[in-house]
């Protein structure tokens, strides 16, 4: 059986950086940028793409809604 594999994306504009995702991401997948947002807001994202098992914690975590996880089966080698 393979193994799902999983990617997230962030709405970086829109995250406040409240690092609720980054806590509760079992392969800390997620880091904290240094860089600001728009709104002045340090904000989350990827760091370890290929970590990512697509729980979906984070999306469910998140109190505005700006993670998106996708999951997909990688191809047999």
């Amino acid at each position: 059986m393979a193994r799902v594999k999983g990617a997230i994306v962030v709405d970086v504009e829109r995250c406040k950086g409240c690092v609720l995702c980054v806590n509760v991401c079992p392969s800390d997948v997620i880091k904290m940028s240094k860089k600001l947002n728009g709104k002045g807001f340090n904000y989350a994202y990827p760091a370890k793409h290929e970590a990512c098992t697509g729980c979906t914690n984070c999306a469910l975590v998140c109190p505005d809604m700006v993670i998106t996880v996708y999951r997909y089966k990688p191809p047999r080698q």
